[in-house]
């Protein structure tokens, strides 16, 4: 399902019990120096991550401050901060200006809030321009945070360079089918530079013989509940997608590739550490 940008006004795009995608929350908050957002989502954990300027945040009494330090998702490597399930949270906007991601997924423990800084994530970057697939990814809440985190994964995905294939080979996580198959939620956000690019995610449910493919821009919202879903960008324009993923009885996530497309991941060169990161 593609949402078109619009302005949320700081209020979720993706509520609690959303009817497509329940394991995923997603909020984007835009504030003014000095200006406060206040939040809590019973039955999620979530992650407060700045696209861009920097916040203080506060999860109870405990206290992060300084959280993000870049002028763009453009410019820098990101950071966040964990937030327990249903824990009450809060930040305030230090910088000129900010927008922050609040990541969330279904999730009823109460674990320990904690910060990642822009020198703590997980980068991986693999593929090439050979094979169009060329692409960068900056994990968030990912395999470094095994064992404090319960089921969200939090991540930036970069094409390398102008245009080119993500998401691919094509796979889809619906079913909780171990080993084979993980289900997960997910949800994208979409950024393009320069900010007039475009791209296109694909969709197609298992068992079609021909798919959907949606036009994306700056902003647009994906939401993902099954099927596979491959996408490009534009030649010209680099890509950019926030992605939560909420898994149903796990963490780590296991992709079904489509299987007639499923040998390409022998010819993508470090595809295979791009999946183990995803735990």
């Amino acid at each position: 399902m593609h949402i078109q940008p619009y302005d949320n006004r700081n209020d979720p795009i993706i509520g609690a019990d959303h009817e497509r995608v329940p394991l995923v929350y997603m909020n984007i908050v835009k504030l003014k120096q000095g200006e406060r957002f206040d939040y809590a989502v019973e039955g999620y954990e979530t992650c407060c991550v700045p696209a861009h300027g920097t916040i203080d945040v506060s999860v109870g009494n405990q206290h992060f401050e300084a959280l993000g330090d870049r002028a763009s998702i453009w410019e820098g490597d990101p950071s966040g901060v964990y937030v327990p399930s249903g824990r009450e949270a809060g930040f305030t906007c230090v910088s000129e200006d900010t927008e922050v991601f609040i990541a969330g997924a279904r999730f009823d423990e109460v674990l320990e809030p904690f910060a990642v800084r822009s020198n703590e994530i997980d980068p991986v970057q693999y593929g090439s321009d050979e094979t169009k697939t060329h692409r960068k990814i900056k994990h968030i809440l990912g395999q470094k945070q095994a064992g404090r985190v319960g089921r969200l994964l939090v991540s930036e995905l970069f094409t390398v360079g102008a245009g080119g294939w993500s998401g691919f080979p094509s796979h889809k996580h619906e079913n909780d089918a171990l080993p084979d198959e993980t289900r997960h939620d997910e949800v994208y956000n979409f950024r393009f530079n320069p900010d007039w690019g475009f791209g296109a995610q694909f969709h197609q449910r298992e068992g079609e013989e021909f798919g959907q493919c949606y036009h994306v821009k700056n902003g647009s919202t994906f939401v993902i509940d099954g099927g596979y879903h491959p996408s490009v960008a534009a030649p010209g324009y680099e890509m950019y997608y926030f992605t939560i993923l909420g898994g149903l009885s796990q963490r780590p996530l296991v992709q079904n590739f489509q299987p007639e497309h499923a040998y390409q991941v022998e010819t993508i060169p470090g595809i295979k550490d791009m999946i183990a990161k995803f735990k």
